[in-house]
């Protein structure tokens, strides 16, 4: 047996042109673009690639991309003043802070300053607590990119087992409360799991989350569960540099149903659900009808 590979970017693909096509129909019917603010502060390689990657596809998805990149030094009196601009900027329906931030800044406070309506990484306090009482919410785009998945595979996802590996307020977190919204039966687990391989072995769905190289190996997968790999780990193979997940592709994709690769599984998604977040921003601070099949 095999496992059906859930291919992220193609799917990605089809929410980024969902996005595209509602976008088009704002600007027809109600004269309303859709704009994404992003906030880079230092030289961080990997957030510069990043940022350069969300700008593009926010412009190729209709929508206005305002980019503000500021020095290493920048004091947080400064970026907590420019945020308020943006909070109060009406052509701005999404806000996102890149992180990681300098060590001078607090990020709590930095992400708790943004406007919780216009939060589309759906950090802020505000919206966690929305979500964790399951109330409508700006849902964290990496979590919400997995449940569509899920979604698309599995159909419905009630009285599912799923385990969760990794408790962070990012992914792990998020993850389970998605999870329990589409009644799963949802176990948490982490680094202090005892006997975490057999509580692996339960789940009918398993979404790592835990930033460790091929942690989770095939004998840990319940035969025909769907693996979702959050991770990117970046390790050295046979002389070069490969991105590996958190699970053993290898050995998984030999037990379970179906399974996300590294790359092009997980990552592909974050940022077509940032530009859906985007989207729904807009369509909620106007009153209008949100888009179908890209919320939670």
């Amino acid at each position: 047996m095999s496992a059906t590979i859930i291919d992220g970017k193609a799917f990605a693909a089809t929410i980024r042109d969902k996005v595209a096509g509602h976008v088009a129909r704002l600007s027809e019917e109600h004269g309303i673009t859709p704009g994404l603010a992003v906030v880079l502060v230092g030289e961080d390689p990997a957030s510069q690639v990043y940022v350069r990657s969300k700008g593009k596809q926010t412009v190729e998805a209709g929508m206005s991309s305002y980019e503000h990149k500021l020095e290493e030094d920048t004091s947080e009196a400064d970026l907590l003043a420019l945020i308020d601009r943006l909070n109060n900027d009406p052509s701005v329906h999404g806000i996102l802070v890149q992180l990681p931030l300098p060590r001078h800044i607090d990020e709590d406070l930095v992400i708790n300053s943004i406007d919780p309506v216009k939060d589309v990484d759906g950090f802020h306090i505000s919206n966690v607590g929305l979500l964790g009482t399951g109330q409508k919410s700006m849902v964290p785009c990496t979590p919400l990119g997995c449940l569509m998945m899920l979604r698309a595979h599995l159909g419905n996802l009630s009285g599912l087992d799923a385990v969760v590996i990794g408790r962070s307020n990012i992914v792990g977190k998020p993850m389970a409360q998605l999870l329990l919204g589409d009644s799963c039966t949802v176990t948490i687990a982490h680094s202090r799991t005892r006997d975490i391989a057999d509580v692996v072995r339960r789940a009918d769905i398993v979404v790592a989350a835990v930033g460790r190289p091929e942690m989770v190996p095939g004998d840990w997968i319940k035969p025909g569960a769907t693996v979702i790999d959050v991770g990117i780990n970046r390790i050295e193979r046979d002389g070069r540099n490969v991105l590996v997940g958190d699970v053993d592709f290898a050995s998984a994709g030999k037990v379970a149903g179906a399974i996300t690769p590294v790359p092009g599984g997980v990552g592909p998604m974050t940022i077509a659900c940032l530009l859906a977040n985007t989207v729904t921003a807009c369509c909620r601070v106007n009153g209008l009808a949100e888009p179908e099949g890209l919320t939670a």
